[in-house]
């Protein structure tokens, strides 16, 4: 490509160079007076378009004598010479400009051609690491930069100094030595810098492998391709710390006999008990404290064997990398966050077991169980009965008569001051199944005779048996010790220790934890290749017992445990809420119109309609009335009676379920508990009050009545509230003025002192109102003076309050009836309404507002109904779903929802056929390994 375009410019460049030349020779001949002769000038002409620019160049400065053409003058050279340099710097122009542009054009296919060729690196948007892994990946970037770059500024210097040295050829001895230093410097840099980059080449390296398998990760649930994972086989420790898991959860009232082996870890307080389980573990996995009580729960601790060191809770996914110390102190936080959570209702100790497993290489298979110390004395922040809590547990543990007894005793204090080797004493009085453990013999061999530890170890000092005596070093007191520098401070220890001096106190294979761990686990395994098969059988006939007992309680009845039962009831729950969803519109708004004016009947009675019919303005007191109400109460009140009509609609549900055949009265409580809680959480949307406010305020401006139709409904209206309000009245005036005559006749009925005396006030007031069919709702100072005096006449002494309470019960009877008969009136009177309007003879104001309020009742209604249905309905559903699965991790709640005997019994019967079933899959299992 280059080549082709440096040929096509050195062409144009030389056409160039002879237009310019023909031009110069031009002007020459013109000012020499010498004529070209045509014909040449025609040859000239076709050899310059041809191309032949060699000849007639040559022709040109050679000129032609047998024609009798001479040479140019001095000065026709000059002008040649001036060509021939424009000529060659035109040339390189070309060339250059050429060049630059076929080079680009090439270089950019070259660059396009090596893009296209490389790998798709999308991917390492989504695989980089983020978060906390990308910030401490990138700080590591950075610090190796920062460390190259210093080490390589310094290596410059160095070797710049060298080399001036050499340049200014320095010969003498101190040079020399300067030279010889700053050599030695540049190698010693040269060194480290190697170094740096070897260290920093592994990180990255590291930090790769990582980022591969986080994008694999990445990848795997990226494209949800579910793994069909061979399945592990489970190891013999596993799956015997499972059955005693099932067990845990099972027997947390200590009310089963389990005789299944465990090692049980007793001793007093701060005697060093948590660090030998530690040194077994071979890990600091637990909280400590300077003297205070620290194991607060017992804390079940399952030892296998395998290669990497891990620990993991029971019920977490988590796992603790026990070599990294950020991940001991997270576990150590953790345990004690659980004993503290396990504590409750002012309690000091707890008997909810925490259960861990810790997996390493090297590791004895066994499972231990660490107790909370003894204590001798409470301090004040104690509960009361912590000392016996303590004592009742750690006598509990130790009953199991296949439990081995790991008795912890303090070797830097007083033997006779323990309380310990009494409890072992009570359990194990033979010692068959104890080990005996003597702790911080470092201090004790510097405190205590050698003596009195030689028969402490050798079992003459206590009365208490055991099956063998230990002697362990727990560490030097210093809590940022790793278990690696106790051990081997343990080790180096006993191998200078006086004790094994000449005769030797104690055998070798009495010390040091590792060979107590050796013990405890072969004693473990020997315990429970002996008592398994025997648990196993006692586990089947209790199968076999409750079994027997379901049958003959509930013999047309699957055994359905906690969980099953509230997963059923949550089905049927969700079931009446699908219902709910398609209720009929129709029956919606039969509901909801009932609710409205349920909840908004007072106030129009009370704040509309009774004031409006005591002023001269009746319409006038009306519209503002109605305004002030559409803008403030009704929206508000609108939406409370449509929660109301929904929460009603729901439970009416809940209960017409409860007469169906297969209803399942075990669930009654769970159902009520949780549509409680949903309707208690749900709250209409508060942009509703808004929509309804506009609606309301414009239903409530049209004052006419559209049809015959709308204002028979209205008189209806009318009718049927007035008639209400009316009963109400006349029940209240029953109660003030005592039964009639002929109940008092027939019921043997008597009136009281008051009821007399509200009869014949009654009787005055009635007087007024016969008078004047068209009173006021209020009476005059005139009228209570009259009516007073009428009564004291009679013997009847009352004070005016008096008369107005009795005058209102009784005013609100006699207008209702005369709202009733104006009623009548209006019903055939529609069109003489329409063509009078408000000049109608016959007032029918009342029927107009009872149409305004069905109106704005209907509109109101009709977009509740639409929020029930598009909304309301789907945000309870998603209330009464977010209550059952609080529920349903809530096993406190479930336990007192669904109770009685048939789920205890049912419970209970599950739980004993998991145990049975892993019992024998461990017992088959221990059978192939034998």
């Amino acid at each position: 490509m280059l080549r082709i375009y440096q040929n096509t410019y050195r062409r144009t460049a030389r056409k160039a160079v002879v237009y310019s030349t023909k031009v110069a020779c031009c002007n020459h001949s013109t000012l020499c007076g010498i004529t070209s002769h045509p014909r040449r000038s025609q040859d000239s002409g076709s050899s310059g378009s041809n191309g032949k620019h060699g000849r007639h160049e040559e022709f040109l400065l050679a000129g032609n004598p047998a024609r009798g053409w001479q040479m140019p003058p001095p000065s026709r050279g000059y002008g040649m010479l001036v060509v021939r340099i424009l000529r060659g710097a035109l040339k390189l122009r070309y060339i250059v400009l050429g060049g630059a542009i076929g080079g680009g054009v090439s270089l950019s296919k070259k660059y396009e051609d090596w893009k296209d060729g490389l790998p798709d690196f999308k991917w390492l948007e989504d695989a980089m690491p983020q978060g906390e892994r990308w910030s401490q990946f990138s700080r590591n970037l950075i610090e190796v930069g920062s460390l190259v770059k210093n080490a390589i500024d310094v290596a410059k210097d160095d070797l710049k100094a060298k080399t001036t040295v050499a340049a200014l050829g320095i010969t003498s001895d101190e040079s020399r030595k300067k030279y010889e230093k700053l050599q030695s410097q540049v190698e010693t840099l040269q060194t480290e810098i190697m170094n740096v980059q070897i260290k920093y080449q592994k990180e990255l390296e590291k930090m790769e492998k990582e980022n591969r398998e986080l994008r694999q990760q990445y990848l795997i649930l990226k494209t949800n391709k579910k793994t069909t994972a061979k399945k592990i086989k489970k190891s013999l420790i596993d799956m015997y710390s499972e059955v005693l898991d099932e067990l845990s959860g099972y027997d947390t009232g200590y009310t089963m006999a389990d005789h299944l082996p465990r090692v049980v870890v007793v001793g007093d307080q701060s005697s060093g008990k948590t660090s030998v389980l530690e040194s077994i573990a071979k890990a600091r996995i637990f909280p400590r404290g300077s003297g205070e009580m620290m194991t607060r729960a017992p804390v079940k601790v399952t030892l296998a064997e395998g290669p990497y060191h891990v620990a993991q809770f029971r019920d977490s996914d988590r796992e603790y990398d026990l070599t990294k110390e950020s991940d001991l102190q997270d576990l150590r936080r953790d345990v004690e966050f659980r004993m503290k959570a396990s504590v409750r209702g002012g309690k000091t100790v707890s008997n909810e077991v925490i259960a861990m497993t810790v997996k390493g290489p090297g590791l004895q298979r066994m499972v231990l169980v660490d107790l909370p110390g003894i204590i001798s004395t409470m301090t004040v922040d104690m509960a009361s009965d912590t000392k016996d809590s303590i004592h009742q547990m750690t006598k509990h543990y130790m009953s199991n008569p296949n439990a081995i007894i790991l008795c912890i005793q303090d070797g830097s204090v007083d033997a006779e001051r323990s309380n310990v080797t009494d409890l072992v004493m009570q359990c194990d009085p033979l010692g068959r199944r104890t080990i005996f453990v003597l702790t911080k013999v470092d201090l004790a061999e510097e405190l205590a005779d050698p003596d009195r530890i030689r028969k402490i170890l050798s079992g003459k000092l206590f009365p208490m048996k055991a099956l063998g005596y230990y002697a362990v070093v727990t560490g030097r007191g210093r809590k940022d010790d790793s278990i690696d520098a106790i051990r081997q401070y343990e080790e180096d220890f006993f191998k200078n220790s006086k004790l094994f001096h000449r005769r030797g106190v104690i055998m070798p294979h009495q010390v040091t934890s590792r060979n107590l761990s050796l013990a405890v686990s072969d004693r473990f395994w020997k315990m429970v290749r002996e008592t398994i098969e025997q648990q196993a059988d006692a586990f089947k006939a209790t199968r076999f017992n409750l079994e027997t007992e379901w049958k003959n309680n509930f013999p047309r009845l699957r055994e359905s445990g906690r969980d099953e039962l509230f997963d059923k009831a949550k089905g049927e729950i969700l079931d009446e809420v699908v219902t709910l969803s398609q209720i009929s519109a129709k029956k919606w708004d039969d509901a909801l119109n009932t609710k409205l004016w349920e909840k908004l009947s007072n106030y129009v009675f009370e704040t509309i309609y009774l004031p409006a019919a005591q002023s001269d303005s009746f319409n006038t007191m009306v519209d503002i009335k109605l305004r002030q109400w559409a803008e403030q109460a009704l929206p508000a009140k609108s939406v409370e009676a449509g929660w109301e009509a929904l929460q009603q609609e729901f439970i009416s549900l809940m209960e017409r379920s409860k007469k169906a055949q297969d209803h399942d009265v075990i669930f009654d409580q769970l159902k009520s508990a949780v549509v409680d809680e949903a309707i208690r959480r749900h709250s209409w949307e508060d942009k509703a009050i808004d929509m309804l406010r506009v609606i309301q305020l414009n239903t409530l401006e049209d004052r006419f009545v559209h049809d015959k139709q709308e204002w028979d409904s209205a008189v209806k209206f009318l009718e049927t509230s007035v008639n209400a309000k009316l009963v109400q009245t006349e029940e209240t005036l029953a109660q003030m003025f005592g039964p009639g005559q002929m109940r008092r006749l027939t019921h043997w009925q008597y009136l009281t002192q008051d009821q007399q005396k509200r009869r014949s006030v009654k009787n005055e007031l009635d007087k007024i109102l016969k008078n004047d069919t068209k009173h006021l709702p209020t009476l005059t100072h005139d009228e209570l003076t009259t009516v007073r005096k009428n009564l004291q006449r009679d013997s009847v002494d009352v004070d005016t309050d008096y008369i107005r309470q009795t005058w209102f019960p009784v005013y609100r009877k006699h207008f209702l009836q005369q709202a009733l008969q104006r009623a009548k009136d209006c019903r055939k009177a529609y069109y003489l309404y329409t063509q009078q309007g408000a000049e109608c003879e016959i007032s029918c104001s009342d029927v107009v507002l009872f149409w305004r309020i069905q109106q704005v009742i209907k509109i109101t209604g009709n977009a509740l109904r639409q929020q029930v249905i598009n909304r309301e309905a789907r945000r309870l559903d998603k209330e009464i779903k977010a209550v059952l699965d609080e529920f349903s991790e809530d096993e406190e709640k479930k336990g007192y929802l669904l109770t009685g005997k048939r789920v205890l019994l049912a419970e209970e019967l599950i739980k004993v056929r998991q145990i049975q079933e892993k019992l024998e899959e461990f017992i088959n299992s221990l059978n192939q390994e034998k």
